[in-house]
């Protein structure tokens, strides 16, 4: 749970932070200073700590509904999880068989000698410097 919270942090401040077009649109918002904006945040974080002695029913009610949640994204990440591994391809490419040696079939069928006379000849080769 708290690594959704973490990412969904993290992402949405990337988000604040990237570059954006300057557009008429944009000169009409308010204009807040990053000082403005830390005592905003300042004043928000200490007003949901005081919000459980104000409200300690719904306090109750969100921290299992918390719980509920954090539950059902363990299972489907456990889900996900299980999927993915899965559909993954083999470890063994399945060219060379260990526990089953007996069908030769396969190697007695492929065609030998198969190289020309011009891949049997050697690469060109400097002449020796005198």
């Amino acid at each position: 749970m708290f690594f959704l919270l973490r990412m969904a942090f993290w992402l949405g401040l990337v988000l604040v932070l990237l570059p954006r077009e300057k557009t008429p649109e944009s000169e009409k918002l308010p204009q807040i200073g990053a000082s403005q904006a830390v005592q905003a945040a300042t004043a928000a974080v200490s007003d949901m700590s005081q919000f459980c002695k104000r409200q300690p029913a719904a306090c109750e009610v969100g921290g299992q509904a918390a719980t509920v949640i954090g539950h059902r994204a363990e299972d489907g990440a456990r889900k996900l999880y299980r999927i993915i591994t899965d559909k993954r391809a083999p470890d063994r490419t399945g060219s060379i068989s260990t526990a089953d040696r007996t069908d030769a079939s396969t190697a007695d069928l492929a065609p030998r000698d198969t190289l020309t006379p011009d891949d049997l000849a050697p690469e060109w080769q400097a002449p020796p410097t005198p």
